[in-house]
């Protein structure tokens, strides 16, 4: 395989599509040995084929306000790869929404999902749609229009999209009704429902409970625990509420959370009220972090991020490249041990270079947050079976699969010299169930 000449025909034709080329190079970069080992892959073109979608649906979204003006939005699903199951992966609601950004989540989907061991391909879409400050039913109705375009390419069979950022419990329910109504059908075409038709118990926290599974058994592997030890969150929606509440539960304290307009550091640690407050804060102040510290008295800075504080371990949960090569020299200069991705691709490729030469425990967003694909895994698994798994077996399943997914990076990524690459790891364990899962299939 030869990167560099794949990587330029990439750039000649998606040029300016910078998060999925950045994806791409990530993958490659770090598969290229495992790859040419294996001659039967180079002649069947995996690398060429993996790279591209299997298709795109592009749409457009015409919904009614309630002032009863017509509003047009764009809607996408890119189905990427299906070698191993139905395609799967979220729904993005949020005005930043574009072609490049689901691609690359689309492709890092892939792996994430082959991770899980889990029969599920890689997907995402979504909507340059802002939920932010529409009414229930202005939400109400641009779900009904983007479903009316979306379900004939979608089935529990097919494709199972999920909630993401801006798709929570209410927007996958009005979802779901439009696609029980036209398909005229009840099934698991949409996961992160509601527990009362078809929904699973601990989806919301699953994968800030999964981030934490796998930081814990990187820091025992280190030699280390998890206990007393300090963390730095950004964000402070679910993903970082789940975080947050598992790391708390486990004897860490959080010390920050962030939102746009900047970030909280309490130094005496978000727990109890304060971690049950960052979902209050979410629903009422449009992503405004600032009360926290009206409200408990902590320490507000005002449009930075939190990776300037002295901690140990730092958690991405909020966004693609929140942490970059100036936030990372601040982490290793302040002594953090581990840096671990619940957000998608949360650190910037420099940055990652950075604490993978300093030898700090970097864990990748496909192993790390795999947690919440995998509860959605679980969570197609009871619909098809028509039951409902109590939350224990869940989270027992849960943690199962997050104890499965590091001991295929460490199979896969440590060196000659004891340490752990993670990101290589993952990528080349995805990669190579993916890869095998075509060839076997034929050129198709």
């Amino acid at each position: 395989m030869n990167i560099e000449k794949l990587m330029q025909l990439l750039e000649a034709k998606h040029p300016g599509e910078t998060e999925y080329l950045q994806a791409v190079h990530e993958v490659l970069s770090t598969i290229e040995d495992a790859y040419n080992d294996h001659p039967e892959f180079e002649k069947a073109k995996i690398a060429e084929r993996l790279v591209e979608p299997d298709r795109i649906f592009t749409f457009k979204v015409p919904w009614v306000d309630d002032r009863g003006d017509v509003q047009v939005n764009l809607g996408y699903r890119v189905q990427f790869n299906n070698a191993i199951g139905p395609y799967k992966g979220g729904l993005r609601f949020h005005p930043s929404v574009n072609l490049s950004i689901l691609k690359f989540l689309g492709f890092e989907q892939i792996f994430k999902n082959a991770l899980t061991t889990l029969p599920m391909g890689g997907g995402k879409g979504g909507s340059d749609f802002n939920p932010k400050g529409k009414s229930d039913g202005e939400v109400m109705r641009f779900c009904q229009a983007f479903m009316t375009e979306l379900w004939r390419y979608i089935g529990p069979e097919t494709d199972v999209p999920a909630g993401d950022i801006g798709v929570g419990g209410r927007e996958v329910g009005y979802l779901y009704g439009m696609y029980r109504k036209l398909a005229r059908e009840n099934s698991g075409v949409l996961t992160g429902k509601n527990l009362e038709f078809g929904g699973s118990l601990i989806r919301p926290e699953a994968t800030g409970f999964g981030g934490l599974y796998f930081v814990k058994q990187m820091l025992e592997t280190a030699g280390t625990s998890i206990k007393d030890k300090t963390i730095a969150i950004s964000g402070f929606g679910n993903v970082a509420w789940g975080a947050a509440l598992k790391a708390t539960e486990m004897g860490a304290k959080v010390v920050t959370i962030s939102g746009p307009d900047g970030y909280i550091y309490d130094e005496a640690g978000i727990s109890g009220q304060k971690i049950d407050y960052m979902l209050e804060l979410r629903a009422t102040c449009n992503d405004i972090v600032s009360p926290y510290a009206e409200k408990f008295g902590a320490n507000f800075v005002p449009d930075k991020r939190p990776w300037e504080q002295k901690v140990d371990i730092a958690l991405p949960c909020a966004t693609q490249n929140e942490l970059n090569e100036e936030d990372a020299q601040l982490l290793i200069k302040n002594g953090v041990m581990c840096v671990a991705e619940i957000s998608n691709m949360g650190c910037t490729p420099e940055a990652i270079e950075l604490f993978i030469y300093h030898k700090i425990m970097y864990g990748p967003g496909k192993a790390v947050n795999a947690g919440g694909v995998a509860t959605s895994g679980l969570e197609m698994t009871q619909n098809a079976m028509h039951i409902s798994w109590p939350a224990q077996e869940v989270d027992a399943r849960l943690h199962l699969i997050m104890s499965e997914i590091h001991a295929q990076c460490l199979k896969y990524g440590r060196d000659s010299n004891g340490y752990i690459n993670y990101m290589k790891g993952a990528n080349i364990a995805g990669f190579l169930k993916v890869a095998k899962a075509m060839l076997a299939q034929g050129v198709i």
